[in-house]
């Protein structure tokens, strides 16, 4: 199992958490879904937040949604080691800060922004919690791709902030490229057009390991979710587009963890 005890390089996605109405009920949905457990909590200091784990490695979080009338979503974070510097380059490149930089504890320091096409992402600042322990195994993301109208403009916000090294891929439509770390061969994700999601807003996808993509599908019908691509054939393991019972959209790609573009050291 890819297990990570240091912080993520910036640049990296770190982290992802989904927003909902009743997080008791996305915590049973998901343990069937991705075979989560849940880090149990002797305090409620950050509320009804929950840490999803594979063995004792985290994976994801569940929390509850901060306001009425707010839409359940998953939000993808990107590491940085000055998250007060990434806000300013946020601002810089085009893009806008919805939540200022603050210390969620002693855990590390956090914001949330979007970038010029209006897709929203989070930077994570690591102290003691570096993010995810668990990625590119079943139960953990392996994956990220950013869902946008003008991906020429997103890359230029994502690679003037973060250098990111972008590349085409083949059978990919023309406008969809990879990105990396400057001087680093494996990609972490993806950038591109809509591609069949045209009417929603741009955002970002978070991908998560299922050592069966069928099965998985199976699981979301069964509590009460939908699927929104069924699974298909990729050289990166079988994939499907799911949305859970409150609309949160996240793909589920087959992995053994040897079949996914392996993340940085």
């Amino acid at each position: 199992m890819s297990i990570r005890t240091k912080p993520w390089p910036t640049g990296v996605p770190c982290w992802a958490d989904l927003t909902v109405p009743d997080v008791a009920a996305a915590k049973s949905f998901y343990a069937a879904v991705l075979g989560w457990g849940f880090q149990d909590r002797a305090d409620d200091e950050y509320g009804d937040y929950s840490i999803a784990q594979v063995g004792d490695a985290a994976a994801a979080g569940i929390g509850p949604l901060p306001q009425d009338g707010m839409r359940p979503a998953w939000t993808l974070y990107l590491a940085s080691d000055d998250a007060d510097k990434t806000a300013a380059a946020v601002t810089e490149h085009g893009g806008t800060v919805v939540l200022p930089p603050g210390d969620v504890g002693p855990m590390g320091r956090m914001l949330v922004a979007s970038d010029p096409t209006g897709a929203v992402f989070g930077v994570w600042q690591a102290k003691q919690n570096i993010g995810a322990g668990v990625v590119n195994e079943p139960g953990g993301m392996v994956w990220e791709d950013l869902r946008s109208p003008d991906p020429d403009a997103a890359r230029d916000f994502y690679t003037g902030i973060f250098g990111y090294r972008t590349e085409t891929i083949e059978m990919a439509p023309s406008d969809y490229t990879t990105f990396a770390l400057p001087g680093e061969d494996a990609p972490l994700g993806g950038i591109g057009p809509m591609m069949g999601a045209e009417g929603a807003p741009p955002h970002w996808l978070v991908y998560f390991g299922v050592s069966d993509a069928d099965a998985a599908v199976t699981a979301v019908q069964d509590g009460g979710g939908s699927v929104l691509s069924a699974p298909f054939d990729t050289p990166y393991g079988r994939m499907a587009g799911l949305a859970d019972p409150w609309g949160a959209v996240f793909w589920v790609a087959r992995t053994d963890g040897s079949n996914q573009p392996d993340r940085t050291d």
